[in-house]
């Protein structure tokens, strides 16, 4: 493989990885803080309407809220809604005169970093019974349509990057022919409509759950289309629109103009660039407003660091392939001048880069305790470790390039020498290794703008010949290269890990709605003692369920559904991490139930919940069961 093949390989490696690392959105998804009814709470009343609170605000369908009763029958009086304008809260009125027993709520809803997020809980009304209402175990979005949609997102990236990168290399860095370049911003730009259009169809399915036989179920469509995501989608075709004219405009007009010795093209005017910069930032605007940067704190901050961040990766990533494919396919002359100007252009990016990265890391963390008290924190500190290796390999890799640099002339091939540095450095390793893509090669530091690295005449040097000097240059390269891919492997990781901020404060969510809501754990466990009609369930009600003195009922219930006696029922708890246990509730028939008040739990966590069952002199089962112990 020849080395232009090799290093366009390259770079399409790490770009591969840069966009499912860098560019990929993390798991900031809405937790469920409040609910009324509470989980497992028993009401005297049947409740007018359920409500659900979340730690932000979500998007929701008609049917976001079911409240199914223990016949398995929908109960809901009208479509789900936002209470009260509150876009963080949903509730749904009830039919009137609900009978006693045990009712299922199975909520779905999206949240606002365009995620969805599933989930059901149970409350009684009178006194808890056997319930026939089903809710399905499966994940909150099918894998099938997901995968389709992760693929469709992450090629949409590329080809963001693809067309604003090439497009800004045409511009600013003005090579002396476009005509190689012409291919990629068509290629950017018809990927990028198609994904789009694809978005639109799969995000129905993915918001639902639902497979993509789906995709065309105008009910989804038209959810998607009057849906914030799809809003932004459909801003995003009619940018592209505006977008084609511009380009076929923009070709038309610099299709034969050349100036100075080295045939470069005309400066565009400001009027151009003023148009392609307002196009470009809607483009990532598209991606802002729908995803993780619209939602939590400080939106429009986010919102704007999430925007310069897209359009500082396009511009780098997208403009080091309009490089290679200039060096690659182009009969003319690379100019030093336009290597430069590139090589600022990606100073300028790797900076800004940085810059929004630290930002983003923090607003992803929230606190000091997150660093290390959540998985988020651990792999960032990694991350960090790493990419301060990739600093001192970029700094090795500067060090070589400014003893490389020689006169001012025209580049094809030679630029190769450091498109290493630049695939390697300029992407991840921030403003150091943006300089040394900056030197760009055999340019002087004039044109590379970076300035290169006088030697003194008296300075003894083991490696004084060029081409050791190249050696050596190449070594440097291929441990920024190394250190680089496991900076970008790190980053897709903690792309896919919810971020400590989010961590931390659903998991008080979770805990301030469970101390405030739960007055009752209702555990059915089916059992058989393999005897003719030794089949049925106890049903163990625990109250409050948390540590301390509780209150325990044991009911039995037969083959036909009814209340069934037994000589004995007997329950233990157990708590092994503590090695706590088994302490004996000690329940006594109780007239067609068995029961105790006096159960005493010492300490929180999940126990290990024993009942055996005796339906007859000999014949007895035991099962188990773990049960959450609230403080």
């Amino acid at each position: 493989m020849s080395a232009p093949r090799r290093a366009v390989a390259l770079v399409a490696l790490l770009g591969t990885l840069f966009l499912l690392g860098g560019a990929g959105s993390v798991s900031a998804h809405s937790a469920v803080r409040e609910t009324t009814p509470g989980e497992g709470t028993v009401l005297k009343s049947a409740p007018k309407q359920v409500t659900m609170t979340f730690t932000e605000s979500v998007g929701i369908t008609d049917d976001s809220l079911r409240v199914l009763s223990p016949e398995n029958r929908r109960v809901n009086a009208d479509d789900t809604e936002h209470a009260s304008g509150r876009s963080d809260s949903v509730r749904v009125s009830l039919d009137d005169g609900l009978a006693d027993g045990t009712y299922t709520v199975a909520w779905r809803v999206v949240s606002a970093d365009s995620h969805p997020i599933s989930g059901a809980f149970t409350f009684s009304i009178g006194k808890p019974s056997e319930t026939t209402a089903s809710v399905s175990a499966e994940p909150a979005v099918n894998p099938a349509s997901g995968a389709l949609y992760d693929i469709a997102r992450y090629a949409a990236y590329a080809a963001v990057a693809l067309l604003i990168g090439a497009a800004t290399f045409v511009l600013v860095c003005r090579p002396a022919s476009a005509e190689p370049l012409r291919g990629l911003v068509r290629a950017g730009w018809w990927v990028l409509v198609a994904t789009t259009a694809a978005l639109l169809l799969f995000r129905g399915p993915y918001e639902r759950g639902t497979g993509p036989s789906t995709l065309l179920d105008p009910e989804l469509v038209e959810n998607t289309l009057t849906s914030r995501p799809g809003w932004a989608l459909l801003a995003r075709l009619a940018l592209l629109a505006g977008a084609a004219v511009f380009l076929v405009r923009l070709g038309r007009g610099a299709a034969a103009e050349t100036e100075g010795p080295e045939k470069e093209q005309v400066r565009p005017k400001p009027v151009v660039l003023a148009v392609g910069g307002v196009l470009a930032v809607g483009l990532a605007g598209t991606w802002a407003a729908a995803e993780h940067a619209s939602a939590g704190i400080q939106v429009p901050l986010a919102m704007t660091s999430s925007m310069l961040h897209l359009l500082a990766m396009a511009v780098w990533l997208g403009g080091l392939a309009a490089l290679l494919t200039t060096l690659h396919r182009s009969e003319a002359l690379l100019s030093a001048a336009s290597v430069a100007r590139f090589s600022r252009l990606a100073f300028a990016s790797v900076a800004v880069l940085v810059l929004t990265g630290v930002y983003q890391s923090w607003r992803g963390l929230g606190s000091w305790d997150a660093v290390f008290d959540t998985s988020y924190g651990r792999i960032l500190v990694v991350k960090v470790c790493a990419v301060v290796l990739l600093l001192a390999a970029a700094g090795f890799s500067r060090r070589w390039t400014g003893r490389l640099t020689e006169a001012e002339q025209p580049l094809r091939v030679p630029v190769l020498e450091t498109v290493g540095v630049r695939a390697g450095g300029g992407a991840d390793s921030g403003p150091g290794a943006g300089g040394s893509s900056g030197d760009a090669g055999e340019s002087t530091s004039a044109a590379a703008g970076d300035g290169a690295e006088e030697k003194p005449e008296n300075e003894s040097e083991p490696t004084s010949s060029p081409g050791a000097r190249r050696g050596a240059l190449r070594r440097s390269v291929l441990a920024e290269v190394v250190v680089g891919v496991v900076v970008l492997v790190i980053t897709t990781v903690l792309t896919g890990t919810q971020p400590g901020r989010a961590e931390i404060e659903t998991a008080a969510a979770e805990e301030t709605a469970a101390a405030g809501q739960r007055t009752a754990s209702t555990t059915l466990i089916p059992f058989d003692v393999g005897t003719p009609g030794g089949q049925g369930k106890v049903q163990i009600v625990l109250e409050p369920g948390r540590v301390g003195e509780n209150t325990v009922e044991a009911v039995v219930i037969g083959p036909d559904g009814g209340i069934a006696t037994v000589p004995e029922i007997r329950l233990s708890f157990t708590l092994a991490s503590q090695k706590i246990g088994p302490i004996d509730a000690g329940l006594t028939n109780k007239g067609g139930y068995w029961g105790t008040s006096s159960l005493n739990l010492p300490i929180p966590g999940t126990w290990t919940m024993k009942v055996t069952i005796r339906t007859s002199d000999i014949d007895q089962v035991s099962e188990s069961r773990r049960v959450k112990i609230l403080r």
